[in-house]
């Protein structure tokens, strides 16, 4: 795709790539590939390499590089990408156990008219691209879900999810790669880990990455090491 885009200077070893454009998929998948062009030609003298909806961050050693030749590698990278229509690698696949022994939130649904087999399938029709990722290590912010499944955060988060909870936001859909307090609403459970720090690659996706979810029974659910605790969601107030 075609883009327009700045390049600013944020810090005295970091440039600020701004892409002027809304956030979408094609974009993010464009951006993910810009990024990975960066590393790549680039590694002996880039730090980090933080992409996101519309922006990438690149602190480098400047030391190594004067600053104006870096900006211009920098561009070089960003024209070749925009030249080529990045394609996404196959999809990443999740198993997902839906079920209110998992997934509180389905309730909520439930009260508005959906059943729990219309969640799952309208859940798990679409492929999702990976825009963003933080939050939490390994954290993947993913779009567009379907509008009927569209809910708002909770107004109090609970103060505990369990790791692979796997829960909506808005139009976005994510997966709690650790146990950590959330407020979006929870709707099943993905038994793999999905954040491994001392493994390479630590996750499974990266920003334009594909995801894609299955629906399992409760059997392969806890075959694949999935864990139902009674109590395991702790609420954090009124919602």
């Amino acid at each position: 795709m075609r883009l327009n885009y700045a390049i600013e200077p944020v810090a005295e070893n970091s440039l600020l790539i701004r892409f002027e454009h809304q956030a979408h998929a094609a974009l993010s998948v464009t951006i993910g590939e810009i990024a990975k062009r960066i590393r790549l030609t680039l590694g002996d003298y880039v730090m980090n390499v933080t992409p996101s909806y519309t922006t990438i961050l690149i602190d480098y050693l400047p030391y190594r590089i004067a600053p104006s030749s870096f900006a211009k590698r920098v561009i070089q990278c960003v024209e070749k990408a925009s030249l080529t229509d990045a394609q996404p690698s196959a999809p990443v696949e999740l198993p997902v156990y839906y079920h209110p022994e998992v997934g509180p939130d389905l309730a909520l649904y439930q009260q508005q008219g959906l059943s729990i087999d219309e969640v799952i399938a309208l859940h798990t029709r679409p492929t999702y691209t990976v825009c963003a990722i933080g939050f939490a290590p390994g954290f993947a912010f993913m779009t567009d879900v379907a509008e009927p499944l569209r809910r708002p955060r909770h107004a109090t988060p609970r103060l505990s999810l369990p790791a692979g909870s796997v829960a909506i936001a808005e139009q976005q859909t994510a997966v709690y790669p650790n146990a950590s307090p959330g407020g979006w609403n929870v709707i099943g459970n993905c038994p793999l880990p999905l954040f491994t720090p001392n493994h390479s690659p630590m996750l499974p996706w990266e920003i334009g990455s594909q995801v894609t979810f299955r629906a399992i029974a409760r059997d392969e659910f806890l075959a694949l090491g999935g864990i139902i605790a009674p109590a395991q969601f702790q609420a954090g107030g009124e919602r």
